[in-house]
């Protein structure tokens, strides 16, 4: 790593500046806390300049990334080495400026797992549903195949050759099996009949549309953990008819949380300030 002895500076590659909103003032609020002299700060950067833009992130010394959408997966073809995870997942959100190379990393799906273990979920040899096939659900269906060791794994989604993909590419960059068929009610019974734990990776519920939840709310029962992506509205329908039910619920603002902590580590090599960061993601929610 890096020796922290300069100013540094931490940007996010943005491609909407809806994205700027809490980046920033997250990761800034935390280098305060612990006195580190970096900043970060918010670019725009369109897809076209994404390559001159990762070239001058080495040029100007820039400590390390933040990568949003639309330029993940291309992002990971522009950095010298990729972490196993983010090689799996097939995308990187974050970067670390090591002396002129570029390492990457996704720090979303262990976002997600830390979560879940800071709520005292335990993946391991359980049985683990994930709703959707998307980006979201791709990041945590590799992570906790690579690296939660669950006695089952399976996926339902309405993208077809998406959710085949994802199944394949579990198989063969993992080594393990996941179950995938098209979301249906159906399948959806059958599976929360199954599973002790789901994983919500869609953006259903997602403000403004919070009314809205993929799961019905008499297939919840006590016995089941459950975790959803969307942080916006804090508590999502599914969350809600899940705390009704007796289940153990998990916000998605605590995935949020946990991979940007991820991303505070591997810049400065330093425990992340959790109580500092959780204030202002709830602040800004």
């Amino acid at each position: 790593m890096t020796r922290i002895d300069a100013n540094f500076t931490v940007c996010a590659l943005l491609g909407q500046p809806a994205r700027h909103s809490m980046g920033p003032a997250i990761h800034n609020a935390a280098f305060d806390a612990l006195g580190l002299p970096l900043v970060y700060v918010a670019h725009d950067v369109a897809p076209a300049d994404l390559a001159a833009a990762m070239a001058g992130v080495r040029a100007l010394g820039y400590r390390g990334l933040s990568i949003t959408m639309p330029h993940k997966v291309a992002a990971l073809a522009l950095v010298d080495e990729v972490d196993a995870v983010a090689r799996a997942i097939g995308c990187i959100n974050t970067a670390v400026n090591d002396n002129g190379r570029l390492l990457g990393y996704n720090s979303d799906g262990q976002g997600a797992l830390d979560a879940l273990a800071r709520a005292g979920v335990a993946i391991a040899g359980r049985r683990v549903l994930v709703l959707g096939s998307g980006g979201a659900a791709r990041a945590v269906a590799m992570t906790v195949a690579l690296r939660g060791d669950p006695a089952e794994l399976a996926i339902l989604g309405v993208v077809k050759d998406e959710l085949t993909d994802l199944g394949r590419d579990i198989a063969t960059r993992t080594g393990k099996e996941a179950k995938t068929q098209m979301l249906d009610d159906a399948t959806l019974r059958a599976a929360l009949a199954r599973a002790e734990i789901l994983l919500h990776c869609t953006p259903i519920g997602m403000t403004p549309d919070t009314s809205r939840s993929l799961v019905p709310a008499e297939l919840l029962r006590p016995e089941l953990s459950v975790f959803d992506a969307v942080y916006n509205p804090r508590r999502t329908r599914l969350l809600n008819q899940a705390a009704a039910a007796g289940c153990r619920v998990v916000e998605g603002m605590e995935m949020f949380l946990g991979q940007a902590m991820i991303q505070f580590q591997l810049w400065t090599g330093k425990p992340a300030p959790a109580e500092v960061m959780r204030r202002i993601i709830e602040a800004r929610l």
